[in-house]
């Protein structure tokens, strides 16, 4: 891997997973010397975290962790809705049906995964993250496929502002369960509809305090 491709990536999950939260300095001396590599990577990785919104200029700090607010996480969810609900529709009439239907059965089982052994949740998420990454390949659209990656790196810092809530992630799985299910019996608009519900339930609970997957 190439030294700036290394450091955007060390960099990139230190953001989503707020080791460096928002407002951390991005200093490109300190930076180097923690992740063993010279200034220009430092520099190159920097300017893709700034093209992907996850770092911005400040005046008299240089680059620093870009802030994020629950402020504008409607405009998030109307991106969101346009993009997943199209690649759900796509996904049932191009999906490996076996996959989703496997998908559908972990789904539909997930509550075992909400554990007081898993406090991060993680378990959920990766499952959560399997059906992403399944809809994205039947979808078959490379550049749909890119800006659902790029949104969802912002939803999951959003998340972190938020609080977990077992019953909405229950709640949430069996929504995901509907989504895989539809997709696998290659129906777009009962797809498109359930990824719309499942939307519209994750944005309510997450401005009221709740979890969004």
């Amino acid at each position: 891997m190439r030294a700036g491709e290394k450091a955007y990536a060390t960099l990139r999950g230190d953001i989503v997973d707020w080791r460096l939260p928002p407002g951390t300095v991005l200093a490109e001396v300190e930076l180097s010397a923690r992740l063993g590599v010279s200034r220009t990577p430092v520099r190159e990785a920097l300017a893709r975290l700034t093209a992907e919104g996850l770092a911005e200029p400040q005046s008299g700090r240089g680059t620093v962790v870009s802030g994020i607010s629950l402020d504008h996480v409607e405009e998030l969810f109307e991106l969101r809705s346009a993009l997943e609900c199209r690649a759900a529709e796509l996904a049932a009439r191009n999906r490996d049906r076996e996959v989703f239907l496997e998908l559908h059965r972990q789904l539909c089982d997930a509550g075992r995964l909400l554990t007081d052994q898993d406090p991060t949740r993680h378990s959920y998420y990766r499952l959560a993250g399997e059906l992403d990454t399944a809809i994205d390949a039947a979808a078959g659209n490379h550049y749909l496929a890119q800006a659902l990656k790029s949104l969802r790196v912002h939803l999951v810092r959003v998340r972190r502002l938020s609080k977990d809530n077992p019953s909405r992630l229950r709640e949430a799985a069996r929504e995901h369960g509907d989504i895989a299910l539809a997709i696998a019996n290659g129906n777009a608009t009962v797809a498109s509809a359930a990824t719309t519900v499942h939307l519209d339930n994750s944005l309510r609970h997450l401005l009221q305090g709740g979890a969004t997957p």
